[in-house]
This record gives C-alpha cells, structure tokens and sequence, in this order.
C-alpha cells in the first residue's frame, strides 16, 4: 500500500506566483532530518554544486491509474463537445445523447437528486465553459447546482499539469522534474483525497490544471520520459513542495524542509544537469520508486 509522506500540502508553482493551501501533518523524523540538511533550507542565490543523481528504477509494466479533479461547482454549467457525446445516470441508463455542438441541459435531470456522468462517444473532447477535456465529467448535484469533476488517466492529468506549471518551451530536463514532482504530489492525494467526489482541484491551490488547453507535445513525452516515477522515501509518496522561484520557495517552504524552484530547475537543467540530478538537489534524502502494473 502506498501511503502519503508530510511533507506539506502545497502544489504551488510558477502558474500561481503564491502559497496556498493546507499543510498535512508532518513526519516527524523525516522533517527533522530534512531540516538538519542545511541544503534543504537553502536561502536563494546560494551557491551549488551537482548533487549524485538519483537511481531511475528499472522499466515496468505501466500502472494504470485515474484520477479525479474538481472543475467547478455551477448553477448552470455550459457543457458540450467537439463530437458525439451520452449522458447516463449511474445505472449505465441513457438519459441523453447528442452531436458536437449541441448544448447539454441538466435541469429538467437535477430533480432527481443522482450523480450523472457526461461521456464522449469518440476521441473529440468534452467541454465546460469552452475549454475542452480529456476522460470524462461526473455531475454531482450540490448546493450551488452541480459540482463538475473530471474523470482521467493520471498521465493524461499530468501532461497537462506541467504545461500549465511550466512553458512548454523551458529546458526539457526541467520538464522531466516537474512532471515526476507533480506526479507525487497527485499519488500522495489519490491515497488522501480531499473529498468523496475528488481527489485534489485544478487551481493553483493544488497543481494547475487546465485540460487539454495547457498539454503540449512537450509535456506529454516529459510525461512519458517519466513514465511511473515518483519521489519517495522509506517507502512512502513525497508530496512534493515547489513554488515559481528561489525567493517564494524560502519564504514559504523552509521550515518545511525540500521544495522545488521551478525557475531554478530551468537553470539547472540549461548547465547540463538531468531532471534526477536536479530531483537529488532539491529534495534530498528521497529516491525515486517507480508505480508497477500487476
């Protein structure tokens, strides 16, 4: 069983600027022992040299994973899709059905008090407020209408977190660090899920998250160069800190331990150092375990 790491709950980079955000509770020893590394706590502009890279795992049998990720909740949200798309309750029953561009109404559907699910019938993408996504959108009837909770494969998720955490046109090394820290960061909450209905937001409360709009060529094969690779450490998920720059990484994170400057894995990665060097510079103390199928 794979089981979270304390290491503070705050998905925060360079698409936010800021910290938001609950911090879990902290793993004693392990917090103790990133605090007693004085490269741990680093004040920004310090001065480093190339740390050993971390030991990539042997290659496995990928593990399929879904996640989910709350969108919004609305009274009216404007759904659609760019193809043939169902809508069904939990029963598996039709309830409606249509082509691209139609528009998909839920009132006459929120009598009835039952989550509904929102399906595409072909590779076209579903749509909310016009930004397309990938999987599928769960309709939970809430208080304020209808809570929008987006249904994907973990890998399809995070191609499009590091396209938003990162510009896709940033050092390919860097690309690959951010895509394994924002891996960890969603695997600690698919063991802790913030809710019932979701395991973690698409702002920058968590990890910026803006569908298919913010997944690049780059970002996928950052993904994929990644496949399965997660920071750990005694066997648990690290939930990775990273925040826009040096300056906001140590003004929020260091009494917090490891965190990542996204700006300064962009340098890094432009001296020459690969996404595991950079991995071991800023969270030290952790390795890399890879997420095996069967």
């Amino acid at each position: 069983m794979l089981l979270p790491l304390g290491l503070g709950a705050v998905g925060v980079g360079y698409a936010g600027q800021q910290i938001f955000g609950p911090r879990s509770s902290a793993d004693p020893a392990l917090l103790q022992a990133l605090l007693d590394n004085p490269s741990a706590t680093k004040a920004p502009g310090a001065v480093s040299t190339p740390r050993t890279a971390l030991a990539i795992p042997a290659a496995a049998q990928p593990l399929q994973l879904s996640i989910r990720v709350h969108l919004q909740d609305s009274t009216r949200p404007q759904l659609g899709s760019d193809g043939p798309w169902r809508l069904v309750n939990q029963k598996g029953e039709v309830l409606g059905q249509g082509s691209a561009g139609e528009g998909i109404p839920l009132e006459p559907l929120k009598l009835g008090g039952q989550q509904l699910w929102l399906e595409p019938q072909s590779e076209a993408p579903l749509l909310l407020d016009g930004r397309p996504y990938a999987g599928r959108l769960a309709l939970v009837p809430s208080p304020q209408g209808w809570m929008v909770v987006n249904h994907l494969d973990l890998e399809d998720y995070l191609a499009s977190v590091v396209g938003a955490e990162m510009p896709s046109s940033w050092s390919f090394e860097a690309l690959k660090a951010q895509a394994v820290a924002a891996r960890s960061y969603a695997l600690a909450h698919l063991a802790r899920p913030a809710s019932r209905h979701w395991n973690l937001g698409d702002t920058t409360r968590w990890q910026a998250y803006r569908g298919l709009n913010s997944r690049s060529d780059r970002s996928r094969r950052a993904v994929l160069d990644t496949a399965g690779l997660i920071l750990s450490y005694k066997g648990g998920i690290v939930e990775s800190l990273y925040a826009a720059n040096a300056q906001i990484s140590w003004e929020a994170h260091r009494e917090l331990g490891a965190s990542m400057s996204q700006e300064g894995a962009h340098k890094l990665a432009q001296r020459g150092w690969q996404f595991n060097q950079i991995l071991a510079h800023y969270y030290p103390g952790s390795s890399l375990a890879r997420l095996r199928g069967g």
